[in-house]
């Protein structure tokens, strides 16, 4: 098992969730609020005046627990959807060592 973790300004979350639906390897994911800071580019059509004045960027970052076969296939996928991720997020993929239910 591996989890993809994506960080993707908040605007898109819920058409990101519709495609994340819609994918036969993706049984769950979790989406938790957080804040991008750093230095933000002026030309970055994703920043709103909101957050070039508060100085930070509302992000949310979506976990996907997958199966190893379904890694590519979920990132492919991503990248060509309509969503509004591609070119405004950032991914990485971890091995699990143990999962279970509590």
């Amino acid at each position: 098992m591996k989890n993809l973790t994506l960080i993707v300004h908040a605007d898109i979350q819920q058409a990101l969730a519709d495609v994340l639906r819609a994918l036969p390897g993706v049984t769950g994911f979790t989406f938790t609020p957080v804040e991008g800071h750093g230095p933000q580019d002026e030309r970055d059509p994703s920043l709103s005046a909101r957050d070039r004045v508060v100085g930070y960027t509302p992000h949310v970052r979506v976990d996907l627990l997958l199966e190893d076969r379904d890694v590519e296939t979920v990132v492919e996928a991503l990248q060509v959807s309509n969503c509004g991720v591609a070119g405004r997020g950032v991914y990485w993929v971890t091995r699990l060592e143990r999962q279970g239910r509590l």
